[in-house]
């Protein structure tokens, strides 16, 4: 779990990063949800006094640092006791994620189409699939921002006839590939471009002498969770942001 987590912070890099007690504390003004909400490294048994008190103390480092106090964690019994006195305390749990393992192997086999080229920068038409139609433009610019100046990066593009249809990203760090970014042209979903992009990125793992890789999805996502499926991953574990309503 550590080093997922780890993984996770390297691939979207946030501006800041504070370690206390075995939680990592990512700050950053984007809008990329694990850029900015403070994660345990592990899923350690506690009493409600300890989480109490950790939780004053990271919304301490959050409050000083002049950012909002934001909790990613995980629906996991040991961290009850976390979500109730963040509960008591007004936060409020959303956006039900799946963290999910597989093996690059796997996800090389999703497609036998061609895979789609890898670069170690990204260009302009790579980041114009995050600002094209059906995105929040807002939003791509963080991404774009983040996965860009991340330093273990390599960026994926599905190119057909002078166009850039389909593309992400994979970052190794901590002995994990991961992947992040997934983005298809809307007028070109449904073709498999996704599969070929995820194909492209385990190629890139393969060259690297990764073995295992992760990637993280929305709940209410069903298409990409079928396609990731499809590539071999499994889910090791849920959960929800923590925060209080604006």
């Amino acid at each position: 779990m550590e080093a997922v987590e780890r993984a996770t912070l390297a691939a979207v890099c946030p501006e800041a990063i504070e370690v206390i007690d075995g939680w990592l504390l990512p700050m950053d003004s984007g809008s990329i949800g694990r850029a900015k909400s403070a994660v345990p490294l592990r899923h350690a048994v506690m009493c409600a006094a300890q989480a109490e008190r950790q939780v004053i103390a990271i919304e301490s480092v959050y409050q000083t640092r002049g950012h909002e106090a934001v909790f990613r964690l995980a629906s996991h019994a040991n961290l009850e006791p976390l979500h109730k006195v963040l509960s008591a305390r007004g936060y409020q749990a959303s956006q039900p994620t799946w963290v999910q393992t597989g093996s690059v192997a796997a996800m090389r086999a999703v497609t036998l189409a061609a895979p789609a080229d890898v670069d170690d920068a990204p260009d302009e038409a790579w980041a114009q699939l995050f600002l094209g139609e059906g995105f929040d433009p807002v939003d791509g610019g963080h991404r774009i921002r983040n996965l860009s100046r991340a330093t273990s990066n390599v960026y994926a593009s599905l190119r057909e006839g002078g166009h850039t249809l389909a593309g992400g990203a994979a970052s190794f760090a901590h002995g994990w590939a991961s992947v992040h970014g997934m983005r298809t042209h809307s007028a070109h979903r449904g073709k498999g471009l996704a599969g070929r992009v995820l194909a492209g990125l385990a190629d890139a793992a393969h060259q690297r002498g990764f073995t295992q890789v992760f990637l993280q999805v929305e709940a209410d996502n069903p298409g990409a969770q079928a396609l990731y499926q499809r590539a071999g991953f499994t889910i090791v574990w849920a959960y929800e942001y923590w925060k209080k309503p604006t």
